[in-house]
């Protein structure tokens, strides 16, 4: 038997080390990749889950509902769309050639005054009075009370306006969501009679539609909305675990959870603008017909709630990420923690020398500011999940509670 030279031994032994080294660099890449691929999908359904949330929010909560509609009631260019509405409605039952010829004798001084002088055509006198008593009335509580309650009374789930579902003043007919005025032009008629106008008061009960939405694809629309209705509690869950299950299964998990808190952070940016952007391309698809003003009232008032989710979802990617790496052992973060304890030491030692001291307080959060630190953490995500519909200054607000609470921990505990 030949003897083997000493050089295939080891060339051997490096092969067999090779292959040894490169079986766990495998299952590193592997891991990598799904953590990727975790973190990815999670990040492209955030956008997905907060419109899903904010859907099943509005149809799920009856005041909240409310609360997002009302204020289109006082927005001035909802009040002017629906000023020409009733306008237009009530001039085509009023006779204005027998206008004054049917007035009574005793009734023709206060017409006269109340349509003022003429100057121009009967038409755009009787007109335009039509209209200043609209826009007092569109203006007044009684067109908020019954912009409120029409909605409120209406809403057992959200698609009573925005799915079609059931009747009522609020509905969508055709390739629009319209609600009938009537009760608002009675109280026109009303006022038109008290101030001298008797022959409104012959106009029959007139019901005109008022579109808050259009669009030529309801049914579509509606088909959606009801996804969306019921993937408002699973989609956030779902993205969520797949955001959280990237970042375990990840090698470097701080790196991850910078990743995939900046990933989230950017989808939800993108959302913003995909809202800003559709907006536009929204009211120019709008017919003439339509008040791009009250449109663009409508489209904001019912997204307003939406971009504050957003703007939460920005703020908590962002410090989410920020305090991922402040933590690491990076050479800047870990400048920026000694910066941090240097600071609240020299000022525990400057306290010491003022005679104030922590008694057994101080020894105690020492030895247990580890706990404690976690202890706070989970308290302000606790309170971020129970806080009702959370702003971006919420969620800055907590987050400055929270560093002030650890600031505590580390002066009172500090040596």
């Amino acid at each position: 038997m030949a003897d083997r030279e000493p050089g295939d031994d080891l060339a051997r032994l490096r092969e067999r080390v090779d292959a040894l080294e490169s079986r766990p660099r495998a299952r590193h890449r592997m891991r990598s990749v799904c953590a990727a691929v975790l973190i990815v999908l999670g990040c492209l359904l955030a956008p997905l889950a907060l419109v899903a949330t904010w859907t099943a929010d509005l149809a799920d909560d009856t005041d909240r509902y409310v609360a997002t509609v009302a204020p289109l009631a006082h927005d001035p260019a909802v009040q002017d769309a629906a000023a020409d509405r009733i306008t237009g409605a009530l001039m085509q039952y009023l006779d204005l050639a027998g206008l004054l010829k049917e007035a009574a004798p005793s009734d023709r001084p206060l017409l006269e005054k109340a349509l003022g002088v003429l100057g121009g055509s009967l038409d755009d006198a009787v007109s335009g009075f039509v209209r200043d008593k609209s826009r007092e009335v569109v203006a007044s509580e009684t067109f908020a009370r019954f912009w409120t309650d029409a909605n409120r009374q209406l809403h057992t789930t959200v698609d009573k306006a925005l799915t079609g579902s059931g009747g009522g003043a609020v509905r969508i007919e055709g390739d629009a969501v319209t609600v009938d005025l009537a009760p608002v032009i009675e109280e026109v008629k009303s006022r038109l009679v008290d101030a001298g106008l008797k022959p409104a008061a012959k106009i029959p009960d007139v019901h005109t539609d008022f579109t808050v939405l259009r669009t030529e694809k309801v049914a579509d629309l509606q088909s959606w909305f009801r996804l969306l209705q019921l993937a408002g509690v699973w989609l956030p869950v779902i993205a969520a675990l797949f955001l959280a299950g990237g970042v375990l299964l990840a090698v470097r998990r701080r790196r991850a959870l910078v990743a995939a808190a900046l990933g989230f952070a950017v989808t939800a940016l993108l959302l913003g603008v995909g809202l800003t952007v559709f907006r536009a391309f929204y009211l120019d698809a709008l017919p003439a017909s339509v008040s791009q003003p009250a449109a663009g009232a409508v489209y904001d008032t019912l997204t307003r709630f939406l971009r504050t989710a957003v703007r939460a979802v920005i703020a908590l990617g962002v410090i989410l990420a920020l305090s991922a790496w402040l933590s690491g052992p990076g050479r800047h973060a870990s400048a920026l923690r000694q910066i941090w304890h240097a600071g609240i030491g020299a000022a525990r030692t400057q306290t010491d020398r003022l005679g104030l001291h922590t008694g057994p307080v101080g020894p105690f959060l020492h030895r247990h500011r580890v706990l404690l630190g976690w202890l706070l953490v989970a308290g302000a995500v606790v309170a971020f999940v129970f806080w009702p519909h959370p702003t971006g200054w919420v969620v800055v607000g907590l987050a400055l509670a929270l560093l002030f609470a650890l600031a505590v921990v580390d002066f009172v505990g500090a040596g």
